[in-house]
């Protein structure tokens, strides 16, 4: 089990290498209904063997867990195991509520005051730094303080305006991954301006760590949905995963397609966590260049194939692109090595590459599709 990922995990590790509110006055109801970025779809059979199915509330968002081919009772153990695991992880990652990452941030604060880093923290600083790198910087955990300051680090939150010159003060500071030192068994900040939130890291971590559980389990068919960051093993059945991805303004899924043994698929929305304030659309992810959420774009989503940390490049792609908005999100999912992408603009119109076109199956009529190499 990867409870003690901060062990063994860790060590394999380094060597391969949130609630979500709408909107402060949507009803739960809605919420709920529009919480996940990518519904998965079990159209079930009479015939074929059980499967089953277990959800919980981690990482500020609904997860899921269904699993096929196996009886009730080991599916619900080895489910549990991991629905339990996935709350470990939260609670360790965890950008404001005590635990492993808040107090780095409280070190970082002090900068270049020095302290312990627990083992398991050194591959998931590693891999993030290296991710962000790739991007350009478009994906940057170090900027939770601007996050915290548009009013995200918190369970609700109220539309707010955060002050133009501390935005720029905290942007000017340019706080990024490569600031932080790690040096044998301590760390620290060559910036104090860094304050670390995972948030765009941590599911797709945890997708990894899940899929490793029940493969070493024998499992042969999964498929682990947190929020939207989707990954499968195996099949249903024999039948390939069937998943849709959540249209960002009306409900339901935009499109559908299969997901096969070893892929991820991971959605970056401004349905999920977002304010609006006179009329305008203020979402979570914040442009590092700018300080300011991006616009723009209603959702990016991209599909990483089988292979090593699938799930976690699968949470991280879909930032960049999302940031880079119609202009530059095809470079940025190059720059992170993925070829399946779809981008929705403000408008609605799609783009997508060939190879994300040929994945789906569009659920609405009359959508502007233009396909992007």
């Amino acid at each position: 089990m990867f409870l003690n990922f901060f062990t063994a995990e860790a060590q394999r590790h380094r060597e391969t290498l949130l609630l979500k509110p709408l909107c402060a006055s949507a009803p739960l109801r809605f919420k709920i209904a529009f919480i996940f970025s990518v519904l998965v779809t079990l159209a079930g059979c009479a015939k074929e063997p059980p499967v089953y199915h277990e959800q919980s509330f981690v990482f500020g968002t609904m997860v899921e867990v269904t699993i096929s081919g196996e009886s009730e009772a080991r599916a619900k153990l080895l489910a549990g195991k991991v629905l339990a695991d996935f709350d470990y992880l939260h609670r360790t990652l965890h950008a404001w509520e005590p635990g492993t990452l808040s107090r780095m941030n409280a070190v970082f604060a002090q900068s270049p005051a020095k302290a312990a880093i627990q083992p398991g923290m050194v591959p998931i600083i590693q891999d993030a730094t290296r991710l962000s790198e790739m991007s350009g910087g478009l994906f940057n955990p170090a900027i939770g303080k601007l996050i915290k300051l548009w009013g995200f680090q918190s369970d609700t939150f109220e539309p707010q305006r955060p002050d133009p010159k501390k935005i720029e003060a905290l942007v000017k500071a340019d706080p990024r991954m490569t600031d932080i030192v790690i040096e044998g068994i301590e760390f620290y900040s060559k910036n104090p301006a860094v304050q670390l939130d995972l948030g765009g890291y941590a599911k797709g971590y945890a997708l990894d760590l899940a899929a490793e559980y029940l493969r070493g389990q024998g499992v042969k068919g999964a498929l682990i949905n947190i929020g939207g960051n989707i990954m499968a093993i195996g099949s249903r059945n024999g039948q390939p995963w069937r998943v849709g991805i959540q249209h960002p303004r009306k409900p339901g899924a935009i499109a559908a397609l299969a997901l096969h043994d070893g892929e991820a698929i991971g959605t970056s929305g401004d349905y999920q966590r977002y304010f609006l304030l006179d009329g305008k659309r203020y979402c979570h992810i914040i442009d590092p260049r700018t300080g300011y959420p991006a616009q723009g774009v209603q959702a990016v989503t991209v599909i990483v194939p089988k292979g090593n940390l699938a799930g976690t490049l699968s949470d991280v792609a879909s930032k960049p692109a999302f940031i880079a908005g119609a202009a530059g999100w095809r470079a940025a999912t190059k720059a992170m090595g993925v070829e399946n992408a779809m981008l929705i603009d403000e408008r609605g119109e799609i783009y997508l590459t060939p190879s994300m076109k040929k994945r789906l199956d569009f659920q609405g009529k009359n959508l502007s599709l233009h396909e992007v190499q």
